[in-house]
């Protein structure tokens, strides 16, 4: 019966977002809620809430505390120079666009956080990605893929897991996967290419407006082109126009305005057909990266890169605990960069939106995490799934555990599956002569799917900051998602890792 609700719990949830029929919080407390009532428990909702908040309150404080640390981070700008290189690449090609994406995303993840990375790689491309008229769900979907293959790091969260949960070293997880996690990786970048082409072919290929004087730098005319001070405002050359290229060599002497293309999943119609010539971010409502913002601290600027390896190398060495080290870096970097009262009050009030709905996020998946574990749901679906393995499969487990992991990982924490699940798995492999360091490094394959997992907080932020429905980002991302987890599957076993 547990199992049967369970199951039916999440697919409601599932539904019901992605048909928009109710928002993600509402979701995540009304729904367990009833559950619960239906599992003959609700009496005990109140404890089981107490305990899942209990449980992600230290995720929620990390989460608020990151969000402000790297959103003054990005305000003093200190990511404006990624944030250009990757710009020059992709100019206004949604090729590139889409590509640059899925390299930052990548490159950002070596932190090993994926709220960092998130709020890194939106800040960056949110911008370009309005502005051209992209596909929003584009960049959430790579975003999310990418940062889910780089999740595996040992110091991401499931490789030391794993590692804690059969008793094996991180390294011997790891190191052998690397290949497999490699070929992973470069199927999100053919992907992002893909999309990209599909975007390009919707768009057509963007010019930036010929001899607007303003610098030679074209990443320094693209983030004037995003931004929002004076000369972004009051300048109709500073935006993108809207003419596309018809040949090798566009004429942008004569721009002209074309029929607007058809808006892309993720973008709404007025995001879609507003590209014309002269508009200015007032018009267009969205902020970015302004080269002239007032909050730029440049003077500080190695101040603030190494204040950030500090804080990034005391997470890796877990010097501190993590939500610990991020109320301090906070603290000190309102502190230095903005010395003045008045000054930290704008910049905490300027990303308390961000704050806001990251933290409601946690605490309404709080109460799913706990009514799923408390009732004994999460236990009894395990069950029913590892049971439901054949007994011939008993030498094929590694593939096995890949292939659950992809589910598994999905509809449960990172917690539930690594401490619940995987010894059992571990267990039954060894019946079969399956080595537990086979099994470890099949788990590790489905952290491109789980990475957009409603249980998840940092999908929120994603989606958040992107200004993307959680429903239409899981429409989309899915089943890119779930490829990716299978080809890294697929070349650990070509490789004979797993």
């Amino acid at each position: 019966m547990l199992t049967f609700l369970g199951f039916a719990m999440i697919a409601t949830f599932l539904v019901l977002i992605m048909l928009k029929k109710m928002s993600p919080i509402a979701a995540l407390v009304l729904i367990p809620a009833l559950f619960c009532v239906f599992a003959g428990q609700g009496a005990q909702l109140g404890g089981y809430v107490i305990d899942g908040v209990g449980k992600l309150a230290p995720t929620a404080a990390m989460l608020m505390f990151a969000i402000v640390y790297f959103g003054v981070m990005i305000d003093v700008g200190l990511f404006d120079p990624i944030v250009r290189g990757i710009l020059r690449f992709c100019r206004a090609d949604p090729m590139r666009v889409v590509v640059g994406t899925a390299v930052l995303a990548a490159i950002v993840s070596l932190d090993g956080d994926g709220s960092t990375t998130f709020m890194i790689t939106v800040s960056a491309m949110y911008p370009l990605y309005k502005r051209l008229g992209m596909s929003l769900v584009v960049m959430t979907g790579v975003a999310a893929t990418a940062n889910g293959v780089m999740n595996t790091l040992p110091w991401g969260g499931p490789t030391a897991r794993a590692a804690t949960a059969l008793k094996l070293d991180a390294a011997d997880i790891f190191v052998p996967m690397i290949p497999a996690l490699a070929v992973g990786l470069l199927f999100v970048f053919v992907l992002a290419y893909v999309l990209g082409l599909k975007e390009r072919r919707r768009l057509g290929l963007l010019t930036l407006p010929a001899g607007t004087g303003r610098s030679a730098d074209p990443a320094e005319e693209l983030l004037v082109a995003a931004g929002t001070g004076p000369a972004a405002a009051t300048s109709p050359e500073a935006s993108l126009p809207s003419a596309r290229s018809t040949g090798p060599a566009p004429n942008t002497a004569a721009p002209h305005t074309p029929a607007p293309p058809a808006p892309a999943e993720g973008v709404t119609p007025a995001e879609g057909v507003t590209r014309t010539e002269g508009i200015t971010p007032a018009e267009d409502g969205f902020q970015g990266l302004d080269p002239h913002r007032p909050t730029l601290r440049p003077r500080l600027y190695w101040f603030n890169a190494g204040l950030t390896v500090a804080l990034l190398t005391a997470m890796i060495m877990e010097l501190l605990p993590i939500p610990v080290l991020f109320l301090l870096g906070a603290a000190l970097a309102l502190t230095v960069n903005f010395p003045h009262m008045p000054d930290q009050k704008a910049r905490i009030a300027a990303h308390a939106e961000n704050v806001l709905n990251v933290a409601g996020m946690v605490f309404a998946a709080a109460v799913f995490t706990g009514v799923l574990t408390g009732t004994g749901m999460v236990k009894h679906m395990a069950d029913w799934l590892v049971g439901a393995i054949p007994e011939g499969m008993g030498p094929h487990m590694a593939l096995v555990t890949g292939l659950l992991s992809l589910p598994l990982t999905y509809f449960m924490s990172n917690d539930g599956f690594y401490f619940g699940v995987l010894p059992v798995l571990a267990e039954a492999g060894a019946a079969h002569g399956v080595s537990p360091l086979e099994i470890a490094r099949a788990s590790l394959v489905g952290q491109a799917l789980h990475m957009s997992s409603p249980l998840v907080p940092a999908v929120y932020v994603l989606v958040g900051m992107a200004k993307v429905e959680f429903g239409d980002h899981t429409r989309f991302t899915v089943k890119w998602a779930a490829l990716t987890s299978l080809v890294v599957l697929a070349a650990g076993m070509l490789f004979g890792i797993i």
